[in-house]
């Protein structure tokens, strides 16, 4: 299917980068890795451990919205009211402060699911939980405690999920940060007790701490990005969030800054895996998540004057490195509904469109 491009365009919206990003050939050939497509249940995960009730809401994920049936995912994901505060989230548009409405902005924006809290999903369920696809998200960070801390901690139960009438959770593992382990041992136990009961899995693989931030913020590094995308697909979480890669070469930023060498990785990753181009870096990312057996949706990051533009680019880096989708939250959220719908479709625009391909 072809969708003819709104004005402006795909491209215009690309601006200077255009031609570099559309017409890219990456530095991994897209040979090496599983791409999405209409089969991409039937091809992937009929042949792993899931049982069929976990098959079935994945195929229920993957057949949702405008983008069913295509391989490609647009999430709308709210769990900003506790992982940063209501007020921070949705003072810019208090529509959202009831959840009806945040599951009425995922229907219109034709997505594929919505991810967000227990309280949110739970007020609404009996109403919508048939409608469209509830991911919930098992963990948050809060906060109000003084002073403020940095770790995930379990909000809801895969059994509340299961209750409620979800066909996947979410959870999110803070990498390198001092609860690492402890987060890693409670999402994994989560992880296998969703699949018991037939639910799929995604997992928010992010980096935390301060020694990530050096010269650049490496919590946005490509190798350390990786390599917490292959973490997350070894505790079997069907797709991996992560945010979208902007620089490279944590493991040496890190080992220059304390003195002391600082994990492992190989030099084949800067010279023969990666470039500088954001398509390669993705890529990376990609090939991270078992060769992309495990879906990757990236994200675009905090509301801005530039949100429509920001969110094509980082849509049409995704498709090009060959992930998956994309999850958009306060770019979608924190303006008018109507242009929160129409932010939503311009993303599905670069997925629905044949003349953007893997790069």
């Amino acid at each position: 299917m072809v969708v003819t491009s709104s004005s402006p365009s795909i491209a215009e919206w690309l601006g200077p980068e255009a031609d570099d990003l559309l017409g890219y050939t990456a530095k991994v050939p897209k040979s090496q890795l599983h791409l999405p497509g209409a089969d991409w249940v039937d091809r992937i995960f009929t042949q792993t451990d899931r049982n069929p009730q976990v098959l079935r809401s994945l195929q229920q994920l993957y057949s949702t919205g405008r983008l069913a049936n295509t391989g490609y995912l647009s999430i709308l994901p709210v769990d900003q009211g506790i992982e940063h505060s209501g007020a921070a989230s949705f003072a810019p548009n208090p529509i959202y402060f009831d959840p009806q409405n945040i599951i009425e902005l995922a229907i219109a924006g034709s997505c594929n699911a919505v991810a967000t809290t227990l309280g949110v999903l739970g007020m609404t369920s009996r109403k919508y939980a048939h409608k469209i696809p509830f991911i919930v998200k098992l963990n948050h960070n809060e906060l109000l405690t003084y002073p403020n801390q940095f770790d995930q901690l379990m909000f809801a139960s895969v059994e509340q999920a299961w209750n409620l009438g979800a066909v996947a959770v979410g959870a999110t593992i803070y990498f390198g940060s001092p609860g690492a382990a402890k987060q890693i041992q409670d999402v994994s136990k989560a992880f296998a007790r969703a699949h018991e009961l037939g639910l799929a899995t995604i997992l928010w693989c992010y980096l935390r701490s301060s020694v990530f931030k050096q010269d650049q913020d490496y919590h946005l590094s490509a190798d350390l990005t990786g390599q917490a995308n292959h973490l997350g697909v070894t505790i079997e979480a069907d797709i991996i969030k992560q945010k979208l890669p902007l620089n490279n070469g944590g493991y040496k930023a890190v080992t220059q800054a304390t003195g002391e060498k600082y994990g492992k990785t190989h030099d084949l990753v800067y010279s023969e895996l990666t470039t500088e181009h954001p398509i390669d870096l993705t890529r990376y990312q990609v090939l991270n998540c078992y060769a992309g057996r495990a879906g990757l949706i990236n994200s675009g990051g905090a509301s801005g004057e530039n949100d429509f533009a920001e969110a094509v680019r980082t849509a049409v880096i995704n498709k090009r490195a060959g992930g998956c989708g994309l999850i958009s939250g306060r770019k979608t959220f924190q303006r008018d509904f109507k242009e929160g719908i129409k932010l939503f479709h311009l993303i599905q625009d670069v997925y629905l469109d044949n003349d953007i391909t893997i790069a």
